[in-house]
Order: structure tokens, then C-alpha cells, then sequence
């Protein structure tokens, strides 16, 4: 079975929210990614394009002592079609799936009669990634991590 995983966003506060959940959860923060620290994306949405967001966190992670996991970002300074920014509506789910095949049925399956806010499609850290909000208003996201296309793998 998949993981399902708790994805908060956060408007230019995640690294100060998981320094605090950290102190409180322990465990470990294994990643933080910056947008500044991305390939340079064409993507008129892309938040490398914007000065402001290059600090912005684009991904973090918090393992607490249990294995349990909380993943977040700070969204970009400019909104993404189909989500918007707001306080107490900004927990997304995230799905790990076992395959790539696996990642289009979930993918497939709940967005439909939704939006898609991100294609499902191969990333630059090596995953098959992709995002929606589903017909009922909920934030999902999948992710699958290819072993053969992660970095120094």
C-alpha cells in the first residue's frame, strides 16, 4: 500500500514551522530544498523566476523518532492556477506510490471531476510527480521516486 502523508503549505513561514514542530516532534529534518536551488524553468508559474521566492522553501521534510513523516513548502509569492494561498486551508495529501504504475491510477482516479494543477510527469529530482484537487475541494499530490533517475543513484 501506499503511504499517505500530511503536505502543509505555508506563505513564507515553512522553515520556521518545522524548526518549531522539530523541537517539539524531535526526530530529524532531513531535506530542505529552496526554490532558488531548482533548475531554471520557463514555466511562467516557476518560482526561481521571481526574486522573492528564491529563499522561499520548495520542499522540506520532518521524520519524527517513530518514522512518521510531515512534509510543507512555502508556496510561490505568485499563486498556481487552482490554488490559492489560504491560512487554515493549506494541508494538501500526499500519496508515495510503489510504481509509476501505481501513481497514474491514484492520479487517474482522484482527479477526476477535478483540477489538475500539476501534470503527472518525470521531475528533475527524479521522481514521477504530479498534483490536483479533487471534485470534493481536497489538495492532493503524487509522488513516485524512480530508482533508476534519482540523483547520485
Amino acid at each position: 500500500m501506499a503511504s499517505i502523508i500530511p503536505y502543509l503549505y505555508f506563505d513564507g513561514k515553512c522553515e520556521e514551522a518545522f524548526e518549531f514542530y522539530h523541537s517539539v516532534l524531535g526526530g530529524k529534518i532531513p531535506y530542505i530544498g529552496r526554490y532558488g536551488d531548482m533548475p531554471k524553468q520557463t514555466d511562467e508559474y516557476s518560482a526561481n523566476n521571481l526574486a522573492e521566492d528564491v529563499h522561499r522553501v520548495m520542499h522540506m521534510s520532518l521524520e519524527t523518532a517513530d518514522g512518521s513523516l510531515l512534509l510543507g513548502s512555502d508556496v510561490p509569492t505568485r499563486s498556481m492556477p487552482g490554488f490559492e494561498f489560504t491560512e487554515g486551508n493549506n494541508v494538501a495529501i500526499s500519496l508515495n506510490a510503489n510504481d509509476r504504475e501505481q501513481a497514474l491510477a491514484f492520479f487517474n482516479g482522484l482527479s477526476a471531476g477535478g483540477q489538475v494543477t500539476m501534470p503527472l510527469a518525470d521531475t528533475f529530482w527524479g521522481a514521477y510527480f504530479g498534483m490536483w484537487v479533487d471534485k470534493f475541494g481536497i489538495s492532493w499530490m503524487v509522488n513516485y521516486d524512480d530508482p533508476s533517475k534519482m540523483p547520485n543513484s
